[in-house]
């Protein structure tokens, strides 16, 4: 295995994303890989070190009904099928083709999960409340009630656009994500509402910082028992929940994992910036204009992760 490592810094001028500066052995680890394989994908995760093992949730978006750009089964089948993980969800908050369990359930199969492993609604039988703790809009973060029974979470990630926050990684992946309906109602309104989403949105940096501290809430229940994973393909300015997301204006740029959820969705911003492809600027203007990279901040400062690290690429 070959191995080559930097300090990476983003190559955009004025972009505002700043690049390592502490020394390497202070920072986090970051590994990339260029090519999108189902080999890469189990490879980069055995580069992390640690074992998925008991019960594992391994956490992505099964897509919305009509959408196309989701992490496709057989990319992930080789790694979820090596760590004997169950794929987890809940349902939405927003209406569409997975806010009840059948239907989510029936979207699952009709792209390909519920072939290559159990898949688990977890607030199919209601949700349970974790602490956000040094949280200024959540005191609690609500999850599907079956999330406290698994062992082990692998956060695997689609990174793309998101209509609301920017872009989605890790850090939206463990909030919205493993929120239960009603919590992902809770994190959209900066903990006013869990019933009427969208006559209570709030400013748009209070719905980003909220989406840190439910991320928090989760990191700090399962300690080292979680890792993540980013797959930066189909980078379309839309979320996987999207049924109707625009098509990928940029080529794909690889895998990255960390064992710090800032550290990955701060590396896999600076890729982007860093592209040469000119087809960025549309993803570009979707994080700028929804201020994404604050989600990252407001995360770095209640110490779910850092913004610094060491990217190393595995060839």
């Amino acid at each position: 295995m070959k191995r080559f490592v930097m300090s990476f810094l983003c190559a955009a001028a004025g972009c505002g994303c700043a690049g390592a500066s502490e020394p390497a052995d202070s920072e986090p680890t970051v590994y990339f890989i260029r090519e999108i394989t189902p080999a890469n994908l189990v490879r980069i995760y055995e580069a992390l070190g640690r074992e998925a093992t008991g019960k594992v949730a391994v956490k992505l978006s099964t897509g919305e009904p009509g959408g196309h750009n989701f992490l496709q089964p057989a990319l992930i089948a080789p790694l979820v099928q090596k760590i004997d993980g169950t794929i987890v969800e809940c349902n939405t908050a927003y209406g569409g083709g997975r806010a009840s369990t059948a239907d989510h359930l029936r979207a699952a199969a009709d792209h390909g999960f519920t072939a290559i492993a159990p898949v688990d609604i977890m607030d199919s039988e209601g949700e349970t409340a974790l602490p956000v703790r040094g949280g200024k809009h959540l005191m609690q973060n609500y999850v599907g009630s079956h999330y406290p029974a698994y062992d082990f979470t692998v956060v695997l990630s689609h990174f793309k656009g998101h209509a609301m926050g920017g872009f989605g990684g890790a850090i939206k992946n463990i909030s919205i994500g493993i929120a239960s309906a009603a919590g992902k109602a809770w994190i959209h309104t900066a903990g006013k509402t869990r019933t009427d989403l969208w006559n209570n949105l709030p400013a748009q940096d209070d719905f980003l910082e909220s989406m840190a501290e439910a991320a928090k809430s989760v990191a700090d229940h399962c300690g080292e028992r979680i890792l993540y994973i980013n797959v930066m393909n189909n980078l379309s300015v839309d979320c996987d929940c999207d049924a109707h997301p625009e098509a990928p204006q940029m080529g794909d740029i690889g895998i990255l994992a960390s064992l710090d959820p800032v550290a990955l969705d701060k590396a896999c911003v600076d890729l982007v910036y860093a592209s040469e492809d000119p087809g960025k600027v549309h993803l570009i203007e979707r994080m700028e204009s929804r201020h994404g990279i604050h989600t990252l901040e407001h995360a770095e400062a209640i110490g779910v992760g850092t913004q610094q690290y060491e990217l190393v690429t595995l060839e």
